[in-house]
């Protein structure tokens, strides 16, 4: 279900997270904010790979990298930016630990094999509609929200407030996070989403 790239990948962003959200506190705060972020990552991405399966189609999972800036096709970085790794620490840094950017990880999806033969024969391409991939990063969205509501009922302030923040900054609709793909995907999904996770982070800010 998941390859070693893929777990090196989750281990960093979970690591970089919550080193970025307890900068400064104990080893006890960082464990519990390490296993805290552990089950809001890991929700995110269960869901993500279910929706996918649903869907006749895999998705490889790794950190988040801008290679072009710009509009034009040919402004590229030399090498990738690395904002999975970045952004995290740096919002924190510049906003005293205020905001805590948890989008770090996008994905990529391939239709499989089973897709292409039970549609179009077993020699055919089958290519995943932007609609169908929106469907998916939208899939993991839904889910912290749900799950966010879930911490606060059973009282995790912070369990609540971590899935609100990747539901937050995963919605920005910009390179490779699920916000760009949901906004392609349906613009209709998107502006529902983004208003509910906008109700959502305005209300994390009070559990602060």
């Amino acid at each position: 279900m998941f390859s070693k790239k893929e777990l090196l990948s989750i281990l960093i962003a979970i690591v970089i997270i919550a080193v970025s959200i307890s900068l400064v506190g104990t080893w006890k705060i960082f464990a519990f904010t390490l296993l805290m972020v552990f089950l809001v990552i890991t929700i995110n991405i269960l869901i993500k790979k279910a929706a996918g399966y649903y869907l006749d189609s895999e998705i490889e999972v790794k950190l988040w990298e801008i290679k072009r800036f710009g509009f034009k096709p040919n402004r590229e970085f030399k090498r990738a930016f690395p904002a999975g790794i970045i952004f995290p620490i740096l919002f924190s840094l510049l906003s005293f630990g205020t905001l805590r950017w948890m989008a770090s990880l996008v994905f990529e999806v391939k239709p499989t094999l089973y897709r292409a033969a039970k549609r179009h024969g077993l020699y055919s391409f089958s290519e995943m509609t932007e609609y169908q991939i929106g469907l998916i990063a939208a899939a993991g969205v839904v889910a912290n929200l749900i799950f966010g509501v879930i911490g606060y009922i059973v009282g995790w302030p912070m369990f609540t407030q971590l899935n609100l923040w990747l539901a937050f900054f995963n919605m920005i609709p910009v390179s490779d996070l699920d916000g760009n793909k949901i906004f392609f995907g349906n613009l209709v999904i998107w502006s529902f989403l983004a208003t509910i996770t906008l109700i959502g982070i305005a209300y994390a800010f009070l559990l602060i």
